[in-house]
């Protein structure tokens, strides 16, 4: 499961979006019963939440799932926001062998001005047979703004080259990844075919476009090439770079000329691709359009807007791609999709007076799918 839990702080930070709600429904208290009741009434083996208020997660959220036979991993944001992302596994499922937490701030890259985070885990299923594969799963809230294509895409980036870390295995393959979290960004815009893709040439994209979240003319600047500097230590391909050797540097720490050379040539030949690519063949659960009538599904709700922003990535094998010469993609079994819990349209939500309402207590709905392990 993949849900957004909404945070009581930002709530009340952003009570414009809920004027549409009975006061009552908003309060913690009546909030977190209702989410408690979902998330035991789906008893998923794997919660991905996002929005998870540090105070909250210590008092109650973590207390209460530890009873439901989780086990609760949490990463909170790095600034002043105290909510972050939990992954939580049932024990009697899976054992733990690594977490790597994903922070999207750096003080040494100017851009990456942001607190947004990322959790992802290493899982060992328990069953029988010793030969099952790890699972490698990771959760994710980007950054919303809406005119910050190149930090969303940055924090990806970031987020895609840890998971290529965590699932790679002995034999150069990965182990099956399940990806899931707010990506702040709507099926078909560049991020999103980004992640399905695998590739992005952002040549000329407007850093507002990039998420596809708003029609509007601000954000017009375009995406620099390349989008992030190397000191990020992330290739164009969303892995992480090898360390080259420390630079023998004469004692007044000035470079020698053909050093400068080999410096520049370096970072001119980097500037010049503008195309990301990424070494996974994921899928969404999700087609984000009702297959009868083809209106879109949304999975957040409030007064200012109702869109799909949340998902839930898979690595799987996709049809065709394997037979193509030359498509480098590593391609794993491991996971087969065989169910989802229906989303619904905006104007089924609205028939409930929107999100949050009496029964559903987040203003985002949970996303939920079942996968075969194939082994």
């Amino acid at each position: 499961m993949s849900y957004n839990i909404l945070s009581q702080d930002l709530l009340e930070d952003n009570s414009h979006l809920y004027k549409h709600c009975r006061r009552p429904v908003l309060h913690w208290s009546f909030r977190f019963p209702n989410i408690l009741k979902e998330i035991k009434h789906f008893d998923a083996d794997v919660l991905c939440l996002q929005e998870v208020q540090e105070d909250h997660y210590g008092t109650e959220i973590r207390p209460s799932l530890e009873s439901l036979g989780y086990h609760c991993e949490y990463k909170m944001r790095t600034g002043r926001k105290p909510d972050g992302c939990a992954i939580c596994f049932k024990h009697s499922k899976f054992s733990l062998l690594s977490v790597n937490p994903v922070e999207f701030y750096r003080r040494d890259v100017p851009l990456l001005d942001r607190d947004n985070v990322g959790l992802v885990l290493l899982l060992q299923p328990k069953i029988p047979s010793a030969a099952s594969p790890a699972i490698c799963v990771a959760n994710t809230h980007l950054l919303y703004n809406p005119r910050r294509g190149d930090i969303k895409l940055t924090q990806l980036a970031m987020l895609l080259a840890e998971i290529s870390s965590v699932a790679h295995q002995k034999d150069g393959s990965f182990c099956p990844i399940v990806m899931c979290g707010d990506f702040n960004s709507v099926p078909g815009s560049p991020l999103y075919s980004f992640i399905k893709e695998g590739k992005l040439n952002y040549e000329g994209l407007a850093i507002g476009k990039v998420s596809g979240q708003e029609q509007s003319s601000r954000g017009q600047r375009i995406l620099s090439i390349p989008i992030w500097p190397p000191n990020l230590g992330i290739s164009q391909n969303c892995v992480y770079e090898v360390q080259q050797a420390p630079k023998v540097e004469k004692p007044d720490g000035d470079l020698t000329q053909p050093e400068l050379d080999k410096t520049e040539v370096l970072v001119t030949a980097e500037k010049l691709s503008s195309n990301l690519q990424h070494h996974f063949s994921l899928s969404s659960v999700y087609s984000h359009y009702l297959p009868d009538t083809g209106i879109p599904e949304v999975t957040t709700c409030h007064s200012r807007s109702a869109v799909t922003v949340d998902y839930i990535f898979y690595s799987a094998e996709k049809e065709g791609v394997a037979e193509q010469p030359g498509a480098e993609v590593a391609l794993v079994g491991g996971l087969k999709l065989l169910a989802r819990l229906s989303l619904l349209t905006e104007q089924d939500l609205w028939t409930v007076n929107g999100l949050p309402n009496e029964n559903n207590s987040s203003d985002h709905l949970p996303l939920l799918a079942k996968f075969r392990l194939e082994l």
